[in-house]
């Protein structure tokens, strides 16, 4: 998805960009086509309200002329406040998009090593393959981290029994975009057990379990504790259960994953769980009892770099100020959280090549908070040898604090977005002046 961004920056921008694919010729773990910007853990986009942290990031991005926003507009399908796509669609329109732009040359390659002396970005997301993970280990001087993360399951519509699930949307905020698989407290509490004692697939001798917190695989919130997943994915508040009239004890939800609504995905359920015990235990869901799976939920390694100790705010590799990385590699961790970092590399890759200084957003921004945090730099300075970097997700929690400060959350966090879209507007101004002047 950064890749595609950058892209499509570089070539809106009048130059010649060459981008490199290694699918379908080379495939990943975790993608099953050739297209661009393929969505492989679920197909939400996360929320779309200008007040929320990843909201605000998709806003800033549409002002930046996001390809990711306008492809994800053609896809949608309902998700209540989330924007969610048909995965096919999304992908398609992205590669639709940069097969037609005449700028754009793609190769259908796999990329083995940089020449640091030529203008590169890398945004080989997290599941860059081990020669080009190699390579970078070299160019950057410093061993490559990881974590793992992992995919959830889906199930096709028509298998669901729909006597036993009801649609709803939390707090009915929205229109009853989900189905909600009700427990009772002692359904709950099998399934949590089925859960805990289940078989999970191994992973290799050499790696630790790493797990990103901000997308645990389901079986390990319960390790941590038995009631995790009931205040997490499965929290019924804000839900009832018309048939009852009341909260149930806990819910699955399951979100559409495509515009025909025949397949529908359980909703925060990352697992490493096996194959088959995915059917057992999964099939414990109220509703889901002769479910057909039409995805299983599966295990990959994400790879990222060192990013506070080998990034400028500008997405240079300190050392190597002619190679840019954006995207998952560089640490941020979300689809759009990546796509936004790809349109900062694009900016500053035309930049680098109309000799002009390259650029980092206002951390009034979320694309400048997130890009600050990453490279250490700004308000976030002073990363000591001791500290250990982790991926992060765009959150208001890493923007430079309101000088006053509303008491209220939601106006708090309206006041962030005021703030951000105003100083984004203006920055892009900046450059689109500096542009035109060139």
């Amino acid at each position: 998805m950064a890749g595609s961004e950058a892209a499509w920056r570089i070539a809106s921008s009048g130059l010649h960009v060459r981008l490199y694919e290694m699918r379908p010729d080379v495939m990943t773990p975790a993608h099953r086509t050739g297209l661009l910007a393929e969505l492989v853990c679920s197909n939400s986009l996360k929320s779309n309200r200008v007040t929320n942290a990843c909201g605000l990031l998709k806003e800033e991005m549409r002002l930046l002329g996001s390809l990711t926003m306008a492809a994800a507009e053609q896809a949608r399908v309902p998700a209540g406040d989330a924007l969610a796509v048909d995965n096919e669609a999304f992908a398609s329109a992205v590669t639709s998009a940069l097969e037609d732009e005449p700028n754009v040359e793609i190769v259908r390659e796999e990329v083995t090593s940089i020449d640091p002396s030529r203008l590169t970005i890398i945004a080989t997301g997290p599941l860059t393959s081990d020669a080009l993970a190699d390579d970078l280990t070299k160019l950057t001087g410093q061993g490559h981290l990881y974590f793992h993360d992992a995919i959830a399951p889906s199930v096709e519509a028509d298998t669901i029994d729909m006597s036993k699930v009801f649609r709803a949307s939390r707090y009915g905020r929205t229109e009853a975009d989900y189905l909600n698989c009700p427990f009772t407290k002692g359904e709950y509490e099998v399934f949590i057990d089925a859960l805990l004692s289940a078989e999970r697939a191994p992973l290799h001798d050499f790696e630790d379990p790493k797990h990103f917190e901000g997308c645990l695989p389901i079986e390990v919130m319960a390790d941590r504790d038995r009631m995790a997943p009931g205040y997490g994915p499965m929290k019924p508040v804000g839900l009832v259960d018309p048939r009852t009239g009341k909260m149930p004890a806990a819910v699955v939800q399951l979100r559409q994953e495509n515009r025909e609504a025949t397949v529908y995905g359980l909703v925060g359920f990352q697992t490493r769980l096996t194959w088959p015990e995915q059917e057992r235990v999964f099939r414990m869901i109220p509703g889901l009892e002769h479910a057909k799976f039409a995805r299983l939920g599966r295990m990959h390694r994400n790879t990222y770099v060192d990013s506070p100790r080998l990034l400028l705010p500008t997405l240079q590799l300190r050392r190597r100020p002619n190679v840019l990385l954006a995207g998952q590699i560089t640490g941020v961790e979300g689809y759009i959280e990546a796509a936004a970092t790809g349109i900062l590399g694009g900016i500053n890759a035309v930049r680098l090549m109309r000799d002009q200084k390259p650029v980092s957003p206002p951390e009034e921004m979320m694309l400048g908070a997130l890009v600050a945090h990453i490279s250490a730099s700004g308000y976030f300075e002073g990363m000591t040898d001791e500290m250990d970097f982790q991926p992060v997700n765009a959150t208001f929690g890493l923007m430079k604090p309101l000088m006053r400060k509303p008491r209220r959350k939601p106006d708090r966090y309206a006041a962030y977005a005021e703030r951000a879209l105003d100083a984004a507007r203006d920055w892009i101004a900046d450059i689109d002046t500096e542009e035109k002047r060139t």
